[in-house]
């Protein structure tokens, strides 16, 4: 390993131990401190493997406050190594305002290749994996669920969404309400788990599938909706709309639509058809 001092960031594993890296082991076991989102459930892992590594906590309640002890750590010629409870650190998890915090004090921050559930979830899902978007957990109240699916709705991207047991029923209702009952998505489960399980259709038969089955209510969760497609029926998306005009200010109908079709994933024709029509 460089034994240089650094912030590392390792990816563990979401469900099998044997997906851990060499590499990760390697750096968990050489660095000085291991800061984990909860040292007890990361103490299982560790300890599988032999490592036996100092750990002190740093998860949401606490980050702000430990980012600038682990810069002092860093500052003394420690090597620290940042794990989540699974997966890859920041990515709906705790790290960010580490990271950015020991950037600006001036150390190296050296990332970890590794596992990340919606990588994995997206690969196996038979959905476009050209251009996606990771949108997290959607948020817990109704409203704002609501808002934010609207505001997603004619996104050309496939949408990838983390959820829990609990909100799982909430969410794909809201997802029937607002991308429509008719949209493809698949819902991954307790990937590369004993009981991992794909259920893919529309967005009204994975909701029925689920509601049916008390087991597809349990495990952590990870939703792929299928980005909006133009049909004869519906209209250019408003985003669509918006990009063709900004583009026909600077360029010729015929080239704006042609770069906002391969921003936005439509028809250059479709584009360039309505553009006649509204005279740009």
């Amino acid at each position: 390993m460089d034994q240089m001092v650094a912030l590392y960031i390792v990816p563990t594993p979401i469900g099998n131990f044997g997906d851990i890296s060499a590499r990760a082991i390697e750096v968990l076991q050489q660095v000085d401190l291991i800061a984990c989102e909860d040292t007890r459930h990361s103490g299982r892992l560790l300890s599988h493997f032999g490592i036996e590594t100092r750990k002190t906590a740093l998860h949401d309640h606490n980050e702000r406050d430990r980012a600038q002890w682990i810069v002092e750590q860093l500052n003394e010629g420690k090597s620290i190594a940042l794990i989540s409870d699974a997966g890859t650190p920041l990515i709906s998890d705790p790290g960010y305002h580490l990271v950015n915090h020991v950037r600006q004090a001036g150390h190296r921050v050296v990332p970890l290749p590794g596992a990340c559930a919606a990588i994995t979830a997206l690969s196996a899902s038979g959905l476009p994996s050209d251009r996606f978007s990771f949108e997290g957990f959607l948020p817990s109240k109704e409203k704002a669920r609501i808002d934010k699916l609207e505001f997603l709705k004619e996104d050309p991207r496939t949408l990838i969404f983390y959820e829990s047991p609990h909100r799982i029923l909430y969410s794909l209702a809201a997802i029937v309400e607002v991308l429509g009952e008719d949209r493809q998505i698949v819902m991954a489960r307790e990937v590369t788990k004993t009981f991992e399980t794909f259920l893919s259709g529309t967005a009204a038969e994975v909701l029925a599938l689920v509601e049916a089955d008390d087991n597809q209510q349990k495990g952590e969760m990870v939703i792929m909706c299928h980005g909006f497609t133009l049909t004869d029926e519906e209209g250019i998306p408003a985003v669509a709309v918006a990009t063709l005009k900004l583009l026909c200010e600077e360029l010729p109908l015929k080239k704006a639509a042609a770069i906002a079709g391969q921003i936005h994933g439509l028809k250059k024709n479709a584009l360039y058809k309505y553009g006649l029509e509204l005279d740009l």
